[in-house]
């Protein structure tokens, strides 16, 4: 069974490299999610779904990965202690962060480190201003990270804290068998862009959550790998609105990426931590 699931992990890496080195034309975004797909596959089915996972870890450990994930955005840590990412690891941010804004772990490393901003991520591809860059170093120093017995497994409510003002997030972490971080997926933390319109649901549990990282084939296999390639991918796709977004932006990332952010405006950053253009700074409420 081991040598299966190396060879598996050989397979999705392939992929992912393959992605990398290609180019074409990105989906139009989707900003509604359509509900959860009731195709569901039998536990480590290569299809499975994240939620069919059990936690195999302690609550502690899933706490502490997510933090090691806020470290590296805070200036103040060692920023070469990084979470246990999966080889193919996928951040999805949802309006105006970008949507898919890193796949991969090397990637994922570069992007979380404040030197390395999520538009690094698409340096290669298109020319940018100084206006493009997010604002430089930030700080995390209100966090509540909590763990759940079902996925995502660690859910974070954090103040990130920037030289401009405060911006308020609330951020999600898929995990695989081995403790592995497989998805990560967040919102700002805010009325009308949060995963769910009940304000008394502070984590995401309610019915009415709008969440992709549960849609996604694959991410309930034991080590939670997605192959874009696999025909229970396209018919996933096929279904799903959401799966056929994650899956065109993923086959082409970079190119995906620098099209959205040419989409977004240099000010998404002001209007993700919800800056006002006078220079006021907004903030939860």
């Amino acid at each position: 069974m081991s040598s299966v699931r190396s060879a598996l992990v050989l397979v999705a890496v392939a992929i992912v490299l393959a992605a990398y080195a290609a180019g074409g034309r990105e989906s139009a975004p989707k900003n509604t999610a359509s509900e959860a797909t009731a195709h569901t596959a039998p536990p480590y089915a290569p299809q499975a779904l994240s939620t069919s996972l059990k936690p195999r870890k302690s609550p502690a450990y899933y706490i502490d990965q997510a933090q090691k994930y806020w470290n590296n955005m805070d200036t103040r840590f060692d920023q070469r202690i990084v979470p246990d990412y999966s080889p193919v690891v996928a951040r999805w941010e949802w309006p105006p962060w970008g949507f898919l804004t890193g796949l991969g772990r090397d990637t994922m490393i570069r992007t979380t480190s404040p030197f390395y901003a999520s538009a690094n991520w698409v340096r290669d591809a298109k020319p940018r201003a100084a206006t493009d860059l997010p604002p430089a170093g930030s700080t995390v120093p209100q966090r509540d990270c909590r763990f759940f017995a079902v996925q995502p497994f660690a859910r974070c409510a954090v103040i990130m804290v920037y030289p401009r003002g405060p911006c308020p997030i609330y951020e999600e972490f898929t995990f695989n068998d081995d403790g592995e971080m497989t998805f990560i997926e967040a919102w700002t933390d805010h009325p009308g862009m949060r995963p769910n319109r009940d304000p008394k649901d502070a984590w995401a549990e309610g019915s009415d959550v709008q969440r992709i990282s549960t849609h996604i084939p694959g991410l309930g296999n034991a080590k939670g790998l997605i192959d874009l390639n696999a025909d229970w991918m396209r018919e996933a796709a096929g279904r799903d609105p959401l799966v056929a977004d994650f899956v065109e932006r993923a086959r082409h990332p970079r190119a995906a990426a620098a099209r959205q952010r040419a989409k977004d405006g240099p000010d998404y950053f002001e209007r993700g931590c919800l800056w006002s253009p006078s220079g006021t700074v907004g903030g939860p409420t």
